[in-house]
């Protein structure tokens, strides 16, 4: 997976865009500074200092949602997979779009107009513009691909055979879409319709047909082409939970409950008694059962579904994510192969670009190189390790900066880092920080009436 999006600029305090349609508005708001206690490094266009914490969560989710607003590729207004701030794109896929990246980006949208960072109507627009988009892009039994060509609409293929449906990228859109219905349905006639669109998406994916003819499992593609020869039964635990939820849940192409317990849950072998630093992981994380998977396993599936409280007879989930994301922490600061940089206020290990390429960091794949994202979007889970980190990668001013926040990611142990973000590291850390905050989406998503009776249906 990749990601890419944003731009912002910063005059006399306010937000600026470069290239939004005079009746879209950029992401406005005043621009405060650098929290108390907090070194001060000036970056020019950038606050120096903000007079609370919450004034400084408030500008970085201003800045990482613009990858969204004004980063959007121009014809579909969905998230570029990434943005190359150096306009280097080996692979030639500038304009192509990724529909996990822009689910997270959809969710933030909603975010930036609770907040009053996008203007309503213009976001009702944008939201309006997606959803409509989606509806005439491809679509294999209802689900997307994960990649798609921004101008047409049709499939980019993201690997060998992977030219189909993608059961769990949709599902992270399904994630953003339902959050949007419950966000609007009782809006205005524009704001309903918006909402009755995403409703008809989400009833139209057909997740039955993702069990391959009825097994208790469910598949992560399905090809035209190929048929099933990917042939990935997803099971868990990773970051496809919400999947498995959704395919419960479904009004009209639900599966049984024995899909869950004996596809996602392994009959109960997904239960783990690994506890790095002493951190329990309740769920045996796929490849890395002692030690934790990558920090977006506690970030994709759960910014929506809501883990506080949820309990089934394999593990209380919030103590999966918080316990995940604290391990992680721990981790970096027992930093066993020695890295330069790693500390309690820096830390993060996670999938992103590295020196070598893409990389899904973590314990058992540690290449010294700190993802931003991974402690930002941990903001729900370990609020006061992500401020620190927050404010450490603030400090290290415009080595890690760019327009739309944070780089992707940095190594202090090699001195690199690159002008370069990714959709779906930078676009879910507005959702996660705002549950941290408020708890929007989790009280959006878990007011689905579908979804309540899925969690129902398989004993939580």
């Amino acid at each position: 997976m990749t990601r890419f999006t944003h731009l912002f600029l910063v005059v006399a305090g306010l937000f600026v865009s470069t290239s939004c349609s005079s009746t879209e508005p950029a992401i406005g708001g005043k621009a405060t500074g650098s929290s108390s206690g907090t070194h001060i490094v000036k970056v020019a266009g950038r606050p120096d200092s903000f007079v609370s914490d919450s004034a400084m969560l408030d500008y970085i989710q201003k800045v990482t949602l613009n990858y969204m607003w004004e980063g959007a590729e121009p014809v579909s207004r969905l998230a570029p997979e990434r943005i190359h701030l150096d306009n280097i794109y080996p692979s030639n896929d500038k304009d192509v779009v990724t529909l996990g990246g822009s689910a997270f980006g959809v969710a933030g949208i909603i975010v930036g107009i609770e907040r009053g960072f996008i203007d309503r109507k213009a976001g009702v627009d944008r939201l309006t513009h997606i959803v409509d988009y989606l509806a005439k892009a491809d679509r294999f039994h209802g689900a997307w691909p994960h990649w798609l060509k921004g101008p047409t609409g049709r499939t980019v293929t993201f690997g060998q055979k992977d030219d189909g449906g993608d059961l769990v990228e949709t599902s992270f859109m399904l994630q953003a879409l339902l959050c949007v219905r419950q966000y609007f349905k009782d809006g205005n006639a524009t704001e309903k319709a918006l909402a009755a669109k995403a409703d008809n998406l989400w009833r139209t994916v057909e997740f039955d047909w993702y069990t391959q003819g009825g097994k208790h499992v469910l598949y992560w593609h399905w090809s035209p082409t190929y048929g099933w020869q990917m042939n990935f039964p997803v099971t868990g635990y990773n970051e496809c939970m919400v999947m498995y939820i959704l395919a419960a849940s479904s009004p009209t192409h639900s599966v049984p409950a024995e899909c869950y317990h004996e596809g996602w849950a392994r009959s109960g072998a997904i239960k783990s008694n690994a506890a790095p630093y002493d951190y329990p992981l309740e769920v045996s994380h796929n490849g890395a059962e002692a030690t934790g998977g990558p920090l977006f396993w506690a970030h994709y599936s759960w910014f929506g579904l809501n883990p506080r409280g949820l309990k089934d007879r394999y593990a209380n989930y919030w103590n999966v994510v918080c316990d995940h994301a604290l391990s992680n922490w721990a981790y970096c600061i027992a930093n066993p192969k020695g890295y330069k940089g790693y500390s309690k206020d820096c830390w993060g290990l996670t999938a992103s670009y590295s020196p070598d390429g893409y990389s899904a960091h973590a314990p058992n794949n540690d290449l010294g190189v700190i993802t931003p994202t991974a402690a930002l979007s941990s903001f729900p889970y370990a609020p006061r390790q992500s401020m620190a980190a927050l404010k450490y990668f603030w400090q290290q001013g415009d080595w890690i900066w760019g327009k739309y926040g944070f780089y992707d990611a940095f190594s202090e142990q090699y001195n690199w880092t690159l002008p370069r973000y990714l959709a779906i590291d930078q676009l879910i850390i507005t959702p996660m920080i705002e549950n941290y905050r408020s708890g929007l989406l989790w009280k959006l998503f878990m007011s689905c009436p579908e979804i309540q009776e899925g969690l129902q249906k398989l004993g939580f």
